[in-house]
């Protein structure tokens, strides 16, 4: 190889690489406390970039629908306007959500305990009359059923010291607790002004960002990271709204329904199955359980009927809704679905099953077409095509 300019700057690269990659790997504790360091600082503006993007996709709905209509004298009236009063109403809508939550479904959330508290009392000797007549061809069954005594007032009473032991526990550590609280709250403040400023000033930004890629990488690749971006920006997108839109739909469809049959608690049961069926493939039969344990304090009857209602249901949100309103936004196979859901769920809980589905979307959809490249620059798609028919 000749050692030309350019290929002594190659070499030289490689070879800090190469040092760097050997210290980290040799000093591998110091290098993730500086890692975690600096996750540290840009937390509050991962943060950010997060609630804003959240943010956009009202306000972008709302920008497009009302203020992008009419005359071009219209138009400029309304354009120094239109933005902040679409984020405020983006910000009063997501407060409405959170209002609802705290202020309707809390409280009847905590009366709901309160009665279930005295109906399990009241459902406990029914059980164990229905026990005693299911085995009375067995004396040695029933006599055990009938030497089961629970104390309520003292499972009553252990779980008021267990409240006072956590309350203790955490008032022995006021200072850090503190510490946590006031952090978490700068956090908050700095990431939600951060992402203020993004969904305002977001075609700025994005001509910056594009300006700073142009002068220090090759045009080929930025072309390459903005396509990537692009086709990362709409899969979150239209699975997030999807999703919201579903679990609306979903919830309204149990509330109504439960509202005509008489069902208990039509408006938590309801609220519930829309907000664990954010969570793909599993959260709606969450919502199931739970409501069938609230009903079934209340009339073992209907918690049957309402679990053939939730199956029926359902199939109709399965079969017509969810292809309609999430339709093929995702582009992934069913079983790729399950792997994503399993992996964010085993590294970042309910938030990784929301994440994972679109990110693992992202990289199936840029193999696949590398793939298609491959196959394609050998021409041996006809071929693989053939094979798969066979």
């Amino acid at each position: 190889m000749e050692l030309s300019k350019d290929n002594m700057k190659k070499i030289m690269l490689l070879i800090v690489f190469t040092i760097l990659i050997l210290v980290g790997v040799t000093n591998v504790d110091k290098v993730w406390g500086v890692i975690k360091i600096l996750l540290n600082i840009i937390f509050p503006f991962i943060l950010g970039g997060a609630i804003a993007f959240i943010i956009n996709m009202p306000m972008r709905c709302i920008e497009k629908n009302i203020f992008r209509r009419g005359s071009e004298k219209y138009q400029k009236a309304v354009k120094k306007i239109a933005r902040p009063v679409s984020l405020v109403l983006s910000l009063v809508l997501i407060l409405a959500v959170v209002v609802l939550v705290f202020f309707v479904v809390v409280p009847q959330l905590g009366d709901t305990v309160i009665r279930l508290s005295n109906d399990i009392r009241q459902f406990w000797p029914q059980v164990q009359e229905w026990a005693i007549r299911l085995f009375e061809d067995n004396p040695e069954v029933v006599d055990w059923i009938n030497s089961i005594e629970i104390n309520w007032d003292k499972i009553v009473q252990g779980g008021i010291e267990f409240l006072k032991t956590g309350a203790g526990t955490i008032l022995g550590s006021t200072y850090s607790v503190a510490k946590t609280i006031v952090s978490a709250a700068t956090n908050f403040v700095i990431a939600f002004v951060f992402a203020v400023y993004i969904v305002l000033q977001k075609e700025k930004l994005s001509v910056q960002v594009s300006k700073i890629m142009y002068a220090f990488l090759p045009e080929k690749v930025v072309e390459k990271i903005q396509a990537v971006c692009l086709l990362t920006h709409k899969t979150f997108s239209n699975f997030l709204t999807g999703q919201c839109l579903e679990a609306v739909i979903l919830g309204s469809m149990f509330f109504v329904v439960m509202v005509v049959f008489s069902f208990p608690y039509p408006l938590l049961v309801g609220v519930l199955i829309a907000f664990t069926a954010l969570i793909p493939i599993f959260g709606a039969f969450i919502g199931c359980f739970v409501g069938t344990f609230l009903i079934l304090m209340e009339n073992p009857m209907q918690a049957i009927a309402f679990v053939a209602i939730f199956l029926i249901l359902q199939q109709i949100e399965g079969n017509l809704i969810y292809p309609h309103v999430v339709g093929s936004s995702v582009g992934l196979p069913s079983i790729w679905v399950l792997v994503a859901v399993t992996l964010g769920a085993s590294v970042m809980g309910i938030v990784g099953m929301l994440v994972f589905i679109p990110l693992l979307s992202v990289i199936y959809t840029l193999f696949r077409g590398y793939v298609y490249k491959r196959l394609k620059s050998r021409k041996l798609l006809a071929k693989a095509e053939r094979s798969h028919n066979s």
